[in-house]
């Protein structure tokens, strides 16, 4: 799976998606202009040590990492679709686009993504978003969850749940 962030703007919150796509095994794409360094300690605080464990490549824009993985299907997410990401059958080797943290994924961007793939987390009424690693989770675990959680884990024996 594939992490698309356009633009990211708070380092903090990039941190956070890297040490995210480390442990689901994603590979996590940056849309330039990014609004810090990947340098930063900052961002080096909220990923932890997690960076190595996960492929993070920068893209001069979206059209050049449209054009070197054409064969992806590229979804969305934005406040203004009408579909829910849990209607969606994703595969594992599809892309997930997030906007910049103060404003979304710019309309003209989101144009060039068929409405069908444009993927909205449902809110209370009256919120306007959540945090963008939290929207990158939902959709991440979803999409891995889906995929019967390739490559985890085997899952911790001498736990039991009462029903």
């Amino acid at each position: 799976m594939h992490i698309v962030l356009y633009r990211p703007e708070i380092p903090y919150n990039t941190g956070n998606i890297i040490r995210l796509c480390a442990n689901v095994g994603a590979e996590l794409h940056l849309i330039r202009p990014l609004g810090f360094e990947l340098t930063e300690a900052k961002l080096r605080r909220a990923s932890l040590d997690y960076s190595d464990l996960t492929v993070v490549t920068e893209h001069e824009n979206l059209e050049d990492y449209v054009k070197k993985y054409p064969e992806r299907i590229c979804y969305a997410t934005s406040a203004r679709s009408r579909r829910y990401y849990s209607d969606i059958k994703f595969g594992s080797n599809d892309s997930y686009l997030f906007g910049p943290e103060s404003s979304g994924i710019p309309p003209a961007v989101l144009d060039t993504i068929p409405r069908e793939r444009h993927l909205l987390i449902p809110m209370k009424p009256g919120n306007r978003s959540l945090n963008i690693a939290n929207s990158v989770s939902i959709i991440a675990y979803e999409a891995w969850r889906q995929n019967n959680f390739h490559q985890a884990g085997p899952p911790r024996s001498g736990i039991r749940m009462e029903n």
